[in-house]
């Protein structure tokens, strides 16, 4: 099916029925054909109808953010997140939101929630490694101190260490028994 066959096919259904919940897939398909107001429109008219339509909800969410409209694209997936706080897609556009406002630490966090839910996705993690890299940045290790000795020590010989070994296994063995002895 074409797209111009998808979009007229939702087009009559929801002008033949405006109570119709097909108004959210036909906004969802107009957001991604980048047709961004109409996608809004759409949504707004529907939600009229079906206030409590959360995917709609989120469709109009991210179709605000797409066009720069912020703060009415946080107000509608803050709603989404009221009533499902694990909806993935609102905590995504949540912390798209926060990382476009420049909002990092905000940012980081909605997407560690968003990876918490979607544990495998490549593209979540990176985003994470590369906010966290610039919320989180990490010192650097101290170098150790180096300590010159005032006299030269010459390295210990392998049988010298092997004697002395011996012999704090034999002062073991003499003490055990003295411990038993006594018991």
């Amino acid at each position: 099916m074409s797209e111009s066959s998808r979009f007229d096919g939702l087009r009559r259904r929801v002008q033949q029925d405006p109570s119709s919940i097909a108004f959210a897939q036909l906004a969802e398909e107009y957001r991604r054909a980048r047709q961004l107001q109409e996608a809004v429109d759409v949504c707004r008219a529907g939600l009229a109808v079906h206030p409590g339509y959360l995917s709609a909800r989120v469709t109009l969410g991210r179709a605000l953010l797409d066009l720069h409209e912020l703060d009415a694209g946080q107000e509608e997936l803050e709603r989404v997140l009221k009533i499902a706080p694990e909806n993935l897609a609102a905590i995504r556009g949540l912390a798209e939101i926060h990382h476009r406002r420049g909002s990092l630490a905000e940012a980081l966090a909605q997407y560690r929630a968003a990876l918490a839910l979607a544990r495998n996705d490549p593209d979540l993690e990176q985003t994470v490694a590369d906010l966290a890299a610039q919320v989180e940045p990490v010192d650097p290790v101290p170098e150790e101190p180096t300590y010159e000795p005032a006299i030269a020590v010459e390295p210990v010989p392998v049988r010298a260490v092997r004697i002395v070994a011996a012999l704090e296994l034999w002062l073991q063995a003499i003490h055990a028994s003295r411990v038993e002895r006594h018991a």
